[in-house]
């Protein structure tokens, strides 16, 4: 399917065989056509009704319109379909942003050509072709996950004659639904085993059932004790993660972009990483708890350098050894942090300076998400699993049992679990490390 663009192929399949000339196709009759109006009325009927069109990586599906000319009619006949004006605001997670229709069209099955949606008028039209008894168009739509937000939409076929008059017209129907995403819009798990095997769970993009089967990405991963993701993991391999060996240095993996080995070899960043007793994420760099309790920031550079992927740090704050699980997003600046009585806790960002835009470093007073935390082992943030705006978050019990929590934007982009959990989940209890 391709990649950021809904695209719409009209294929007009007549009874006289002709290839429209602007393809380089032979012309459609010998001798010029000679137009005789209508005495009656064209019929458009879409054959089994509204096209439904899953949006996402289900692939292109098909809609015939047949035409029935009055008989007697002669000389070319021209078709347009006529498009309501967009009510729909598209999803703002694409860079760049393709247009929601990229549509292609074609005339008795030849090559393909450009006709887009967004023309004057918002109309589609097609060459002229001589007159038949009957004729059909073959609507095919292939939809990305964007166009689920234009849901139903309705056209309208209209038949032209040589002298330009309208002879006939009917509905086209369009029902986009929610598909699977593609690849680089769904996000991943990662699991570690007790044996030091890491273990990759894809999401799906539905709400009912969020992860597929694991896929094991490899092993020796038991040489860490601290694995921390940097940027957004997809199912297409991307996305970064950095790695804490027993001796306290820092190893960068960078995201291959190959969904069956999604990392690069390792890259070493720097040693004395083991002063800290907890590293989590943070926009794409990192904070880190020191043994005193003490929280700092470790800024993303932003360039293409493993080796030197954070600037110098920046102190946040101390007191944090209250604290028993600390869970940052690779996302947005905010986090999330259990005390030891269970009650979990939000920490969003200050802006800088007062009244502007600009994300100040340091966090503002923690707002109290809920209590009873304390019944989970391991609490992770972990991006958009279930289709919900805000990132998700995953809890594990001590019986083993996954618990999500679909992310709530609270205010300004301050990202805290939901009040209500569902099971996703059972036997990760085999898992020493979830991100």
């Amino acid at each position: 399917m391709a990649g950021k663009r809904v695209t719409l192929a009209i294929a007009t399949a007549l009874a006289v065989g002709v290839a429209p000339a602007v393809l380089g196709g032979t012309a459609a009759v010998a001798a010029p056509l000679t137009a005789v109006a209508a005495t009656g009325t064209a019929t458009v009927v879409q054959e089994g009704g509204p096209l439904v069109v899953p949006s996402g990586e289900e692939g292109a599906v098909t809609t015939r319109i047949r035409v029935t000319l009055p008989a007697g009619l002669t000389g070319p006949v021209k078709a347009r379909l006529l498009l309501p004006t967009p009510t729909w605001d598209l999803p703002d997670f694409d860079t760049p942003a393709f247009e929601p229709v990229t549509p292609t069209c074609s005339v008795n099955g030849g090559a393909f050509w450009p006709c887009p949606w967004d023309g004057p008028g918002n109309e589609v039209l097609f060459p002229a072709t001589a007159a038949a008894t009957t004729l059909t168009y073959d609507v095919r739509v292939d939809a990305d996950s964007r166009a689920a937000v234009m849901g139903n939409l309705a056209a309208t076929l209209e038949v032209i004659d040589g002298t330009g008059a309208v002879i006939g017209s009917g509905p086209v129907a369009f029902h986009f639904t929610k598909g699977t995403p593609e690849n680089y819009r769904r996000t991943t798990v990662l699991a570690r085993d007790k044996a030091g095997v890491l273990w990759q769970y894809e999401s799906t993009g539905r709400a009912d059932k969020p992860l597929k089967a694991r896929e094991r990405i490899g092993g020796g991963w038991n040489a860490y004790t601290s694995i921390t993701t940097l940027t957004q993991r997809t199912a297409a391999g991307q996305g970064d993660l950095v790695a804490r060996d027993k001796a306290g240095v820092l190893w960068l993996y960078k995201g291959s972009g190959n969904p069956d080995a999604p990392f690069e070899p390792r890259v070493r960043v720097g040693g004395g990483w083991n002063v800290y007793t907890a590293i989590t994420s943070r926009a794409g760099g990192l904070v880190a708890r020191d043994s005193a309790g003490v929280l700092w920031w470790y800024n993303a550079t932003h360039h293409d350098a493993p080796r030197a992927p954070f600037e110098p740090r920046h102190r946040l704050g101390g007191g944090w050894n209250a604290y028993t699980a600390l869970a940052g997003s690779w996302s947005d600046l905010t986090a999330v942090a259990r005390d030891r009585s269970g009650v979990l806790w939000s920490y969003g960002f200050t802006s800088s300076p007062p009244g502007s835009d600009y994300l100040g470093p340091d966090y503002a007073p923690r707002v109290r998400v809920g209590g009873g935390w304390n019944i989970y082992d391991r609490i992770a943030a972990a991006g958009q699993l279930s289709g919900s705006p805000g990132n998700d978050f995953l809890a594990r019990d001590t019986q083993g049992r996954l618990w999500l929590y679909e992310g709530v934007d609270r205010d300004l982009d301050d990202i805290v679990p939901a009040s209500t959990r569902r099971q996703i989940g059972r036997g990760w209890g085999i898992y020493d490390t979830i991100l």
